[in-house]
C-alpha cells in the first residue's frame, strides 16, 4: 500500500519510528565530539550571547522550542517505510548526515587563529545549519508529515538570529578577511547576501 504526505499523521509508540534516524544522528554527532580535541569543540560553541538584543533572544528561544516540538513529533510518527516517499526521505537525510560530518571535519581542520573558510564553507557559511536542515527535511519526508515540515522551516527562521550573531562575532575575532569570505561566499547556499560598508555589523533580514 502507497502511503502518501499527511498533514499529521498518526502518532504511536513504535520501534520504525523517526526516532531511529534522530538517534542515529546524535549517535555519529556524539561520537565526533567525543573524537574532537576539546578546543574544537569548545570552539564549535564559542559563541558569546551577552550582547544579543531581547528580539534576537526571543527568536533564538521560540526557534529552540518549536525544534523540540518537531524532535517530539518525529519519535511518535511511524516511518512510512511502504510508501514511495519513504526512499527519497532516506537519500535527503543521508545525503545531510553526510554533509554534516563533512562540514564537521573541515572546521575541526581549520586552525583555531583563523577562520572556517575551507571545504563546504566555501559554498555556505554556515553549511552545518544547511545540512541539518536538509537531514531534517528528509526525515520529514520519511515519516511522510507536512506538519513537522512547516514547523521545522518556521524554527529555521526564527534561528536565522543566531546565525547572524555568529557572523557578527567572526567579524569581530576576524576582521577583513572575514569581511571578504562574506562577499565571496553565500549565508546558506546560492544566494547573496548584502552587508554593511561601514562598520563590521552584518545586516539583519
Amino acid at each position: 500500500m502507497m502511503v502518501e504526505m499527511e498533514l499529521i499523521p498518526a502518532l504511536e509508540i513504535g520501534w520504525l519510528n523517526g526516532w531511529i534516524l534522530i538517534c542515529l544522528m546524535y549517535l555519529i554527532y556524539g561520537i565526533l565530539l567525543m573524537a574532537f580535541p576539546k578546543d574544537v569543540v569548545a570552539r564549535l560553541y564559542d559563541y558569546d550571547k551577552s550582547g544579543w538584543s531581547k528580539t534576537q533572544r526571543g527568536f533564538y528561544v521560540t526557534g529552540k522550542l518549536l525544534a523540540l516540538v518537531c524532535l517530539f513529533l518525529i519519535i511518535f510518527t511511524p516511518l512510512k517505510i511502504r510508501s514511495n516517499i519513504f526512499i527519497p526521505g532516506i537519500i535527503l537525510f543521508a545525503l545531510g548526515l553526510t554533509g554534516f560530518i563533512t562540514a564537521l571535519f573541515n572546521f575541526k581542520n581549520t586552525p583555531l587563529n583563523q577562520s572556517v573558510t575551507r571545504g563546504l564553507y566555501r559554498i555556505s557559511r554556515h553549511p552545518q545549519v544547511l545540512m541539518l536542515f536538509i537531514s531534517a527535511f528528509g526525515i520529514c519526508i520519511a515519516i511522510g508529515s507536512w506538519l513537522v515540515l512547516f514547523i521545522i522551516i518556521i524554527s529555521s527562521l526564527f534561528l536565522h538570529s543566531r546565525d547572524l550573531a555568529e557572523e557578527e562575532a567572526c567579524l569581530e575575532r576576524y576582521g577583513d578577511s572575514y569581511r571578504a569570505y562574506m562577499k565571496r561566499v553565500p549565508r546558506y547556499f546560492l544566494i547573496k547576501t548584502h552587508m554593511k560598508e561601514e562598520g563590521e555589523n552584518v545586516k539583519k533580514y
